[in-house]
């Protein structure tokens, strides 16, 4: 009689915990997040491997599962070299597949896609920077670079790489005068390999509106409502006619002062995750929010923004595959920015707020046309006036003064990130991205400062001291 007691109350907690798991299990699938989750283990690994270039054994462990204990509940199911697709699981339960498209990177939820080329990184050492690969030699750098300490600052920030609880630097580069002095991928990433830029791809995004702006007749004045030819408005507009939301303008997009209601956030209910990993149509997604505030009020960042300014920017050209075909026709190949690819959501928009890859060097070439004001050599790949327009505060008051277009203020006097720190000009621009990417602009130095890395713990990297120390190690 005792035997079989138990044996019931093991019976009944066993089918209590169980049916613990279902609510919890439907409660995480109500929010999305299972299928989230899985798609960006199945996104960031694809990307990691076919896009980048990089061995994929490690990459889950390596670039997805320290981010979230959550993420612990994936599994990476296949990597198929052939198809060059990753499907990722949650529990078994919840699978997502991205593929690498032509001219698109890796996307979720898409067929294979048979004329899609895997990226493998090439440098091309024997040319000195940008036409090539190659650094100045230390001996070429001139009496006015403290070279010893710029060396010293340089193997400082590469301290804890590999470490996921450490800085975990993969990339830095330093520039000066045009001048490539440093470049320097951290152990296990081959030369010319692609990383990350996160939320640094708003400012490239910024770069090739700016530039559709005279070549394609994008006013950046005009209304988002007006902003699209007969025949290429997507079903969203319509929306927006009706309500206060018919008074944002490209600029607004641009700006980040559309007043549009949602907030940036990074954990398994916020918007970011849900927009990336839960939304096949992007813009469509961050179109279906409420305006709160009147345009140009006010100043909220938002990666929502720069999505909506890929999608208006999208009905510019004819055809998909022209817009596909367009950053590296307009932007990349005009620098050889051979590893860059910007890649699209499933709808077949430019994730235009968080996926550009590229290389440490493609990195620093696109800081550097932003430091010339839009010229390479003898071309005009940006239309003059980017780099001004890119560094006026969104805002005459409060946080927005330490924002542009697309850009970060980082020396802007009275709301720039780095203002506090030593040596850090009040001219100096950024594209800044999660994770602590850094690629800073510093016009009154002649200067670029790049810097890529997987710091998961924001406290173990400071991108303003880091920049503070390039800096005092150049001439003034």
């Amino acid at each position: 009689m005792e035997t079989n007691f138990f044996k019931r109350v093991a019976w009944v907690l066993l089918a209590g915990l169980l049916t613990l798991g279902v609510l919890v299990f439907g409660v995480l699938a109500y929010y999305g997040i299972p299928a989230n989750a899985a798609g960006m283990a199945a996104k960031g690994v694809c990307s990691a491997a076919f896009v980048a270039g990089r061995p994929a054994q490690d990459l889950f462990a390596q670039d997805v599962l320290p981010a979230n204990p959550i993420l612990a509940s994936i599994r990476i199911d296949a990597v198929d070299q052939s198809e060059h697709s990753v499907t990722a699981s949650f529990l078994g339960l919840v699978s997502r597949r991205a593929v690498l498209v032509r001219d698109r990177g890796c996307v979720l939820d898409l067929p294979v896609d048979t004329t899609a080329q895997a990226y493998k990184p090439a440098t091309n050492a024997a040319q000195p920077w940008p036409q090539g690969d190659a650094t100045l030699p230390v001996a070429d750098w001139g009496a006015g670079v403290d070279a010893q300490k710029l060396q010293h600052v340089v193997d400082a920030a590469f301290e804890g790489a590999g470490n996921p609880l450490a800085a975990n630097a993969r990339g830095l580069a330093v520039v000066h005068q045009g001048r490539l002095l440093v470049m320097r991928e951290a152990p296990g990433f081959a030369p010319g390999t692609g990383l990350h830029g996160w939320s640094m791809t708003k400012t490239v995004t910024g770069m090739l509106t700016y530039k559709l702006s005279t070549e394609a007749g994008l006013p950046l004045d005009a209304l988002v409502v007006d902003a699209f030819p007969a025949g290429r408005e997507p079903d969203w507009v319509d929306a927006w006619r009706r309500d206060a939301r018919k008074n944002i303008r490209v600029s607004d997009l641009l700006t980040m002062r559309d007043g549009l209601a949602m907030n940036e956030g990074y954990g398994p209910l916020d918007a970011v995750p849900q927009m990336l990993w839960g939304a096949p149509d992007i813009p469509a997604w961050a179109a279906r929010h409420p305006a709160e505030a009147a345009p140009a009020a006010r100043w909220n960042y938002l990666s929502a923004s720069t999505n909506l300014l890929a999608g208006v920017a999208r009905a510019r050209f004819a055809t998909d595959a022209d817009y596909w075909a367009y950053p590296r026709k307009a932007l990349f190949d005009p620098l050889g920015a051979r590893s860059a690819v910007l890649e699209t959501d499933s709808a077949g928009n430019w994730v235009g707020s968080s996926y550009l890859w590229a290389s440490v060097g493609d990195w620093a070439r696109l800081g550097q046309l932003m430091l010339q004001d839009g010229k390479w050599g003898n071309t005009e790949v940006l239309p003059a006036g980017w780099l001004k327009f890119a560094s006026t505060p969104s805002m005459k008051q409060g946080e927005g003064q330490g924002y542009g277009a697309q850009s970060w203020l980082f020396g802007n006097p009275a709301a720039g990130r780095c203002r506090a720190y030593p040596g850090v000009p009040a001219d100096t621009i950024a594209m800044g991205g999660h994770w602590g990417q850094m690629v800073a602009m510093v016009p009154s130095r002649n200067a670029v400062v790049v810097r890529l890395g997987w710091t998961f713990r924001r406290k173990q990297f400071d991108e303003c001291q880091l920049l503070s120390e390039v800096l005092a190690a150049l001439p003034h």
